[in-house]
């Protein structure tokens, strides 16, 4: 059976009294991977929901995230505030596998909405920090001179400006690969010129670190520019 196929009988076997159910993740996309897993998402009406269970069914690795409509919301809501929604982005861009009673199409309908609609703006404050945290880091990397901290140091920058990046423009942040996608869908040439830049600050090369340093200081300026001197919270 196909991936698609083995979701739905793990529904129908496991959750006969499912709302609705979602197959999401990777997995339907050409980015799956030998390692890929289900990520299924399951609404019921009450107990046992909420859990989240790993299992192999069939063969196949398997992610449920098992909720009713009162906790589909509130995870929704907490990760909306975090500008990083995987709930939202697996009912939106998953398959609906099961609807008893149309709340699955009425949620991925609301999800995909959402998903449009972006994050909540970042506040000036939130900016602020990451530029002041950015710019302290940046400043580490320059005079770095232990090749074994200038890897650590350029993994954590090509983190946090690919945050600052995605929240500049109002994109939705991500985790992970995630992080990753996020930021070649926002923008594609920025996301292939840090790639590049860390690539090439990590291995050492003739560059060095300066081709990196020189797109972290690109999103800096997008986001408000360096903050250092004169950056002070209670």
């Amino acid at each position: 059976m196909d991936h698609v196929e083995v979701a739905g009988q793990l529904v129908r076997d496991r959750f006969p009294e499912a709302r609705a159910a979602f197959l999401a993740g990777s997995v339907l996309t050409h980015r799956r991977t030998a390692t890929s897993d289900l990520d299924i998402v399951v609404l019921l009406a009450g107990p046992p929901a909420p859990f989240r269970e790993s299992l192999v069914y069939e063969g196949w690795p398997v992610e449920l995230f098992v909720q009713t409509e009162g906790d589909w919301r509130s995870f929704a809501e907490r990760e909306t505030a975090a500008r990083s929604s995987p709930l939202l982005a697996m009912c939106a861009e998953g398959v609906l596998l099961a609807d008893a009673d149309g709340l699955g199409a009425a949620l991925q309908a609301e999800a995909r909405e959402r998903l449009a609609a972006g994050p909540p703006a970042a506040s000036v404050t939130e900016l602020e920090d990451r530029r002041y945290a950015l710019t302290d880091t940046l400043d580490d990397l320059r005079g770095c001179t232990d090749p074994q901290e200038r890897t650590y140091l350029v993994a954590h920058l090509l983190q946090r400006a690919s945050e600052l990046a995605l929240l500049a423009g109002g994109h939705w942040l991500g985790g992970g690969k995630w992080l990753s996608r996020r930021l070649a869908a926002a923008d594609p040439g920025l996301h292939g010129r840090l790639v590049a830049g860390a690539a090439a600050a990590i291995s050492g090369g003739d560059e060095g670190p300066g081709r990196f340093v020189d797109v972290v200081n690109e999103v800096l300026e997008r986001g408000g520019g360096p903050l250092w001197a004169g950056y002070s919270r209670g």
